[in-house]
């Protein structure tokens, strides 16, 4: 037997060559409900992931927003985005601050949407494969006793 492992210490699979043709049967060391679980934990792991980027975006939208608004004299506002850069130092920082805080709230949304419905695409698939998977126990422990 030939063992292969990959990014995870979970995911070791055997290779056994049988037949007159050398073909490659793959023999899981897992069941395919326990690797959906490590995939949906990693999926909730992400979507905190992107929680916590809508977090930083948000802490520096509203930096942007109160640095603008209490170091620069008549900011021009683009509903609440201070646009016109006067020759003030706060105000390019005050720019930067609030577009990156808006480009990070965006990413994290996206991030977070994307993450959660991908777990519950896993969870589904859990509980699509968990009954199979004991059907297979229960005839391979039969096998066994006789």
């Amino acid at each position: 037997m030939l063992f292969l492992t990959c990014k995870k210490k979970y995911s070791r699979v055997a290779i056994r060559f049988i037949d007159k043709h050398s073909r490659a049967q793959i023999v899981d060391l897992m069941f395919f409900s326990e690797y959906l679980h490590e995939k949906a934990e990693e999926s909730r792991h992400n979507e905190t992931v992107g929680y916590l980027i809508i977090i930083i975006g948000s802490i520096f939208f509203v930096g942007g927003l109160l640095t603008t608004v209490t170091k620069v004299e008549n900011p021009e506002w683009f509903l609440i985005i201070p646009y016109h850069l006067t020759s003030h130092p706060y105000s390019l920082l005050g720019l930067s601050l609030t577009s990156i805080g808006i480009v990070l709230l965006c990413l994290g949304l996206a991030l977070s949407i994307h993450y959660a419905r991908e777990r519950g695409w896993y969870m589904k698939e859990i509980q699509k494969a968990h009954p199979t998977e004991e059907q297979k126990v229960k005839n391979g422990k039969k096998k066994k006793l006789n």
